[in-house]
């Protein structure tokens, strides 16, 4: 490889960083000086608020209290159409190698037997 031919590699390397990089930069940066990150923390801050306040209203009429009632769910469902293929694919595929294993200690163990 020539010499040329490495700069040019390296240049269109270096671009390519250099614009993830501006790119990221950007975005951190708009986030922050839209308040982004601020409101989202206010709006953690209110449903608290609205929390304790309904406790606070279901010990004073008495009412059966559980922690989960007022706590954010912290289960996210992270399915979608790619990994319920991908799923289906991996369970698939592990029925078809569990049973070519089976079938090859079977064939041993009738030989094995014999």
């Amino acid at each position: 490889m020539k010499a040329e031919d490495r700069v040019k590699i390296y240049n269109r390397i270096f671009k390519y960083v250099f614009w993830l990089l501006l790119l990221t930069f950007l975005t951190l940066y708009f986030s922050q000086s839209t308040g982004y990150y601020e409101f989202k923390q206010q709006k953690k801050v209110i449903y608290t608020a609205e929390q304790i306040k309904k406790f606070e209203a279901d010990v004073a009429s008495g009412k059966d209290v559980h922690i989960e009632d007022y706590m954010e769910s912290t289960n996210k469902d992270y399915s979608n159409k790619a990994s319920d293929i991908g799923l289906s694919f991996s369970e698939t595929l592990g029925n078809i190698v569990k049973s070519g294993i089976e079938g090859f200690f079977d064939s041993i163990n009738k030989m094995v037997e014999e």
